[in-house]
């Protein structure tokens, strides 16, 4: 064999080394499974929100009424029991995906509650994707009038803080700088503390408003809620966190209303003397 058919038969040779091996059975079998869940994955279509309108990728709102009979002026919880047009109250109220705040934690649900005539409107705003989350601020900004007095329950220590801080990556102004904000949770506090066990609004609803949620799903439980529709998991349970959203609004409401009229003065008196 002369030098060059050595050479020929030495480079087939490392050829057919270097080739690739086909993959076991096993190993084949598994690459197959992967890549099949991989397709299941991109086919996915995306669940349908469970309620309302779309106002923008990724934002829907769900908009409630319900009759009322809250006079045309109510008094304030405070030293000056100041009295003001209901219209002017805004309650508002937040949904979460963490209950420690910080720069992490989004809103992904926002609603707002206020009098218009002899009707309470409940309007909701949530994400169905993170993509809406400035289309959100604005439009919740939007609602807001210049002599609005936003209403809150634990929310000059939670709510309007996160707000702000997403108002702020998303560079826009936040609504809350020039307009009084009332936290009627020092009010229940100032009124109530001594009287009952704590001051957590399921506790108001139950001591003083009588109203008793069934099948209320618990705040703690929203954002896994949420997060569980963004992964296709299913909608129900979103659901339940827009209807745990619409009677903290109603709540708030409700409470608002028990300070705001005379019968405050008497009752809100005899707690106080009993703390």
């Amino acid at each position: 064999m002369t030098l060059a058919e050595r050479l020929r038969v030495l480079q087939e040779q490392a050829g057919r080394d270097a080739a690739p091996r086909p993959p076991s059975d096993a190993l084949s079998l598994q690459l197959r499974r992967l890549l099949g869940v991989r397709a299941v994955q991109r086919q996915r279509t995306p669940l349908a929100a469970p309620a309302g309108t779309r106002l923008a990728d990724g934002l829907y709102l769900v908009q409630t009424r319900w009759p009322s009979d809250a006079p045309a002026q109510l008094h304030l919880p405070g030293p000056d029991t100041t009295a003001v047009a209901r219209e002017r109250l805004v309650c508002f109220d937040t949904e979460t995906t963490g209950l420690a705040g910080g720069v992490g934690t989004k809103a992904f649900m926002l609603g707002l509650a206020q009098w218009q005539g002899g009707q309470l409107l409940v309007r909701q705003l949530y994400l169905t994707a993170l993509a809406g989350e400035a289309a959100m601020l604005d439009t919740f900004a939007a609602w807001l009038a210049p002599d609005s007095i936003l209403v809150s329950y634990n929310g000059r220590s939670y709510d309007a803080p996160l707000l702000k801080g997403r108002y702020r990556l998303q560079r826009r102004e936040h609504p809350f700088e020039d307009r009084p904000h009332l936290d009627l949770l020092h009010a229940v506090r100032r009124a109530f503390r001594g009287v009952w066990a704590n001051c957590r609004l399921a506790t108001v609803e139950r001591e003083l408003l009588g109203i008793v949620r069934e099948d209320d799903l618990p705040g703690a439980q929203a954002p896994a809620a949420w997060l569980a529709f963004l992964r296709g998991e299913g909608s129900r349970e979103l659901g339940r966190v827009i209807d745990h959203n619409r009677q903290d609004l109603r709540s708030l409401a409700a409470l608002l209303q028990w300070f705001g009229t005379p019968r405050w003065g008497e009752a809100g008196a005899t707690a106080a003397c009993a703390v």
